[in-house]
């Protein structure tokens, strides 16, 4: 796959997630129980946490690091989410949003600088890209939109 297909294809996924919760109100948006008990705002701050590993560690892979294994680092992905999650807790829903925003055009900046070789083919780069952005994304997006049938 060329780079600019592949970065086509993250975009859609990245806006089906955002066209999930765009619509819905500030109230809604705190609202826990979407996902377990997290809130969309919960997601939103998860989702940017994720983005910002990848800013962190992609670079790392370039170079043909190793990256650290959560499980040495937080005892696991678990337990990494809990982590984050709990640090999030605190920030405001427009800090939350800004944040997201702030951190997706970071990440798409970064990947227009990413040799082309690393998305043409199953690589380090893609694979941890993949967890981390576009094969993340719709996990999220349908828990979001299944707990809006539910609530409606």
């Amino acid at each position: 796959m060329k780079k600019q297909k592949f970065i086509e294809n993250l975009e859609q996924t990245w806006a089906a997630f955002n066209e999930s919760f765009t619509s819905l109100s500030d109230g809604q948006m705190v609202q826990p129980g979407v996902c377990g008990e997290w809130s969309v705002k919960d997601i939103l701050a998860h989702v940017s946490t994720w983005e910002e590993e990848s800013l962190k560690y992609l670079p790392t892979i370039l170079r043909g690091e190793q990256t650290p294994r959560y499980t040495k680092l937080y005892g696991g992905i678990d337990a990494f989410n809990a982590r984050m999650s709990e640090e999030c807790r605190g920030l405001s829903l427009d800090e939350v949003r800004k944040r997201l925003e702030h951190t997706h055009h970071r990440l798409m900046t970064y990947l227009e600088s990413v040799p082309e070789e690393q998305f043409i083919k199953e690589t380090r780069f893609r694979r941890r890209l993949g967890w981390d952005s576009y094969k993340h994304y719709p996990m999220h997006t349908q828990a979001i939109r299944e707990w809006r049938e539910h609530a409606a």
